[in-house]
């Protein structure tokens, strides 16, 4: 969907798979799923490592605590450069050879030109097309996109308006909140492994509620990371072959479409409560008594 390969045009015009090895090794397929693995290494450990600091803070199973905190923080540093680099770099250099304009949008770039910055802050002004109250890292986004400072990046207004993501701002701030909180995370993580090495962490209470504070926010992350990667890819269900408004069905009517979205949802919240529920009796009960 984001970067088909392997397909062929049937003489009825549609799609269909003709190298099974090609589809199967999608470079952009291995990149993303690196990326998404890497992702779900960080939400992991920042839960192990929350459970650690929770016990930690009650003075409960503070053995336990103390190996989670040790695990936890190692490997949530680790995944955390995981994600930035190598895997994040791949990726973002596959939506720049593949997916130009998704990366326009993403940044809020609205002009072409090299030396193109990374914008820290800033907000997308669609209707005139420009970023307001930008910040920006001068030459960045060459840099990641291109490999040089000096590398020209197009902006929107290169390509035809119709394919455009559908939601710039949306897809804009998706990006940036996880951006930002993939920075976050391995700042975090990194002093939480400094204060381990110096024997100091399970003294510093303040440190250790932020570290019990902090485990929603890889969930966070990778539900806007999903979406910017879903949003980057409109205005196509497959990208640059067939568009989103070409694939409704004409056997299933909206009715029973939006019926079907409330009852996943409805199914989704069910199984959320019964999840919580489960995971806090757990947390409650602590981890069993050695038995000689």
């Amino acid at each position: 969907m984001q970067h088909p390969v392997g397909y062929a045009n049937a003489p009825d015009g549609s799609l269909q798979l003709a190298h099974i090895w090609a589809f199967l090794l999608n470079p952009w397929v291995l990149v993303q799923f690196a990326h998404n693995q890497a992702a779900a290494l960080v939400t992991g450990s920042f839960v192990v490592t929350a459970l650690g600091a929770f016990y930690m803070l009650a003075d409960r199973h503070r053995d336990q605590a103390r190996l989670y905190l040790q695990c936890g923080t190692i490997v949530g540093l680790a995944a955390s450069f995981l994600v930035a680099f190598p895997t994040g770099d791949a990726q973002a250099k596959m939506v720049a050879r593949y997916q130009e304009v998704s990366l326009a949008a993403m940044e809020g770039r609205f002009q072409s030109g090299p030396a193109a910055g990374i914008a820290l802050i800033g907000q997308p002004n669609v209707r005139e097309r420009r970023l307001d109250n930008p910040i920006e890292l001068p030459g960045v986004l060459s840099l990641l996109a291109y490999g040089t400072f000096h590398s020209d990046v197009r902006g929107l207004g290169a390509f035809p308006e119709d394919t455009w993501p559908d939601n710039i701002e949306l897809l804009y701030y998706s990006f940036h909140i996880m951006a930002g909180l993939g920075t976050v995370f391995i700042a975090t993580m990194a002093l939480a492994v400094l204060l381990l090495f110096l024997r100091r962490l399970e003294s510093t209470r303040w440190m250790l509620w932020v570290l019990m504070l902090a485990f929603p926010f890889p969930y966070i992350a990778n539900t806007v990371g999903w979406m910017t990667a879903e949003l980057g890819r409109q205005p196509w269900l497959v990208y640059g072959l067939f568009r989103t408004q070409n694939g409704m069905s004409s056997v299933v009517n909206s009715g029973s479409a939006v019926f079907t979205l409330i009852g996943f949802c409805g199914l989704y919240l069910v199984l959320g409560l019964l999840f919580l529920y489960l995971v806090g009796r757990e947390i409650s009960h602590g981890p069993e008594a050695a038995h000689d």
